[in-house]
Parts: structure tokens; sequence; C-alpha cells
């Protein structure tokens, strides 16, 4: 799935998935040297959010691998913003690399092809990726439901099988 959009002048701190008022939970620049406290920051942000378990941890690694995409592929640098829209957690990853093709690999690549997992990882984490390319750069846009279920534990927005 590659919900790559149009060119976008929309503000990062302007989101739109969820709708209604957002309430910002963290947002920070990010370098090579700083994606490892990141996903430390981000992952205790999360938790403090109300995710939690399973649907946390795929939310924080996907979110990672969109990192580590920004700094290999986005110009070595980028920001993420993590804020909570209703009953959403909305995470944007942006970079400002140079302007390329039309596409983005979001397929599982071969198993012979090294690297190139990253946007289907994060696509197949949480159910919920959006690419959307900008003048600057490009933003990756994933989310998580903070509904919780009658078993008390949060709802997964993902279109993955249960974990057994």
């Amino acid at each position: 799935m590659n919900n790559l959009g149009p060119p976008d002048a929309r503000d990062s701190r302007d989101p739109s998935p969820g709708g209604g008022k957002a309430t910002p939970l963290l947002s920070e620049t990010f370098t090579a040297q700083t994606v490892t406290a990141l996903r430390h920051l981000l992952a205790t942000r999360v938790t403090a959010a109300g995710l939690t378990g399973d649907v946390a941890e795929d939310l924080v690694l996907a979110v990672h691998e969109l990192v580590t995409n920004a700094v290999l592929h986005g110009g070595g640098r980028g920001r993420l913003d993590l804020f909570r829209r209703a009953d959403l957690l909305v995470c944007e990853v942006t970079d400002h690399g140079p302007e390329r093709g039309a596409d983005l690999p979001v397929n599982l690549p071969a198993t012979n092809t090294p690297g190139g997992r990253g946007l289907w990882l994060a696509h197949h984490l949480t159910g919920a990726l959006t690419l959307t390319r900008r003048p600057d750069g490009l933003t990756a846009t994933v989310t998580a439901s903070l509904r919780v279920e009658p078993s008390g534990s949060p709802e997964a927005a993902t279109d993955r099988p249960p974990r057994p």
C-alpha cells in the first residue's frame, strides 16, 4: 500500500488524521546520533499516553524504521511529531531529502535484496502508513488507536494477524 499524496503545504503541527483538537506529546529534531535516544523518549511518551503492550511496541518500532529511513534516505536528519487526537496517537516523521520519483517502495522486497523493508515494516506494524510529499521533503505518518476493548487492552488499528 502506498498512500503517497501530492505535495502539501500543510504545517506538520496542524495534523489531519483523527479530526478534532491535537494535543502535542513530543516534537523533536533528530540525526543519526540521536536515533536511539529518540526511540527511548518516544516509547516513554507513547506509554504515558496510555498505549501499552504489543500495540505500543509495534508503533515505536514502526516510527523507528521511519526515523532510520529519514536519516539514511532523507538528508541525514528530520523531525518527529507525536500527538494525540481524540482516541488516536498520530506520529509524523518528516525529512528534507532530495526530491525523488513519484513512487516509494512500500512492498516487501525479494528475500535476496538487502534493506528496503522500512516502509513495509511501518505499514505492516501499524496498518496505517501515509506518505505525503511536500515541497521541502517527505512526511510519513502512522497511527495507533487508544480505544480500550472490554478485555482492558488497547484496540489495535492494524491489518496484521493477531499474535499467537
